[in-house]
């Protein structure tokens, strides 16, 4: 597959601390961000590359040359005038005549890119972006998708998005079919309105959603907490190539107040001091799971299009305290009949609902996590007994004893201890 690298903009957030450099040759422990980009690439077998420049463009041509020397090959289009970020693109249409990746030139990343690509080719659509949860979903363009992952809408940072939002984010890593390269009026094409938007509600746009390591460097404080990130080992640990540990995290009484079995929204609220545990295991290197049964779901008593605003109105909140969750599995099911309004199909014994470990099972083989090295951590018996079924070690929130584990008061108590 071929890759289109965007090199050409300037970096003017950051410009502060990079005046005469552009944003991709920017230092990341002794090589610019953009060769630790093309070290990725390269290792995943994707070696055919055309890198676009602008600004300073010799700084990147010169260090690079035609990628020889780095184990690829490099191409250069050098844009005649600010083409926006995909009037290149459209330009070089005659190059790119499949599928083709496209990346920022100045985003951190070690990623699992044959799982991107396979997961592009199995949609059959025309455009796949890569979305993860950060830190400031506030400050970047927020995905919507159905349950299929179809995109429905696209929120960007200036623009008004709704009181609650997933925290799915653009990345800046997109897999696009040449279909949607079509004629444009104008030489210069902004890549998020003019290209990506128009698919919304089409179907033919998919988000892949993914808890790796994916960081822009727009802020001198962001581009610091890359650079240490690197260092540490983060940024590869978190691939997908590679195995991960979670904490999974029950949700009602461990993160919200309990309120017995919430089907509105209105009384979903967070524990204090939540939003300080998820930013601590956020740093930590876990992923940080929601595995929660939601028996409402089965009863009739919520749908699934509530329960979904529910979980947004969480992530926004965590959101604004710079905290999230790397994903959130339920468990719409429960054995007994007799509710008025029940759906029938979801009254069954299934091996997702606690204290089974189904919820646990199916995040370990979808994010490669091991789960014995793994938490649970939940205020009631089922939590524990799911994480002993799936070997994880066990935090329990409270006084009860369900044999050996760890006892705490709060998720906060528990990352201050464990983490």
């Amino acid at each position: 597959m071929k890759t289109v690298i965007n090199a050409g903009g300037k970096g003017t957030r950051i410009s502060s601390l990079f005046s005469d450099i552009p944003k991709p040759m920017i230092d990341i422990a002794g090589k610019p961000v953009l060769e630790r980009e093309i070290e990725c690439l390269r290792s995943q077998g994707f070696d055919d590359l055309i890198i676009t420049v602008s600004y300073l463009a010799e700084s990147i041509t010169n260090h690079f040359g035609n990628g020889e020397d780095f184990g690829v090959k490099i191409e250069y289009f050098t844009e005649p005038e600010p083409l926006g970020t995909a009037g290149a693109l459209f330009m070089m249409r005659d190059k790119l005549t499949e599928p083709f990746l496209l990346i920022n030139g100045d985003i951190m990343f070690d990623v699992d890119l044959k799982r991107f690509a396979g997961y592009h080719a199995k949609k059959a659509g025309l455009a796949t972006i890569f979305t993860h949860p950060n830190n400031h979903p506030y400050d970047g363009c927020v995905i919507a998708a159905d349950d299929k992952n179809a995109v429905t809408h696209y929120y960007p940072k200036e623009e008004p998005r709704p009181q609650w939002y997933r925290n799915r984010v653009n990345a800046g890593l997109h897999i696009l079919s040449p279909e949607v390269l079509t004629a444009h009026a104008s030489s210069k094409v902004d890549l998020d309105r003019e290209v990506l938007r128009p698919l919304c509600g089409t179907g033919k746009m998919f988000c892949y959603d993914s808890p790796e390591y994916v960081r822009d460097m727009g802020t001198p404080e962001r581009y610091k907490e890359v650079c240490d990130d690197f260092i540490s080992g983060k940024v590869n640990a978190r691939s997908l190539r590679n195995k991960q540990k979670a904490i999974f995290l029950d949700r009602d009484g461990t993160i919200n107040r309990p309120a017995g079995f919430i089907s509105d929204i209105d009384d979903f609220e967070l524990l204090l001091g939540v939003g300080e545990a998820v930013r601590r295991i956020n740093e930590s290197g876990y992923l940080a799971i929601v595995v929660t049964n939601q028996p409402v779901i089965a009863r009739g008593e919520l749908s699934v299009s509530g329960l979904r605003e529910i979980h947004n109105k969480m992530e926004t909140l965590l959101g604004n305290e710079g905290a999230y969750l790397d994903a959130i599995y339920i468990c719409p099911h429960h054995p007994d009949k007799g509710y008025d309004g029940e759906v029938s199909e979801l009254k069954i014994d299934c091996q997702c609902r606690k204290p089974k470990p189904g919820m646990l099972i199916s995040a370990a083989i979808d994010l490669n996590i091991d789960l014995s090295s793994s938490w649970i951590v939940g205020d009631s018996e089922r939590d524990i007994l799911a994480g002993r079924s799936a070997g994880c070690r066990t935090a329990l929130i409270g006084t009860e004893h369900y044999g050996q584990h760890m006892t705490v008061n709060s998720l906060l108590d528990f990352t201050r201890r464990a983490l």
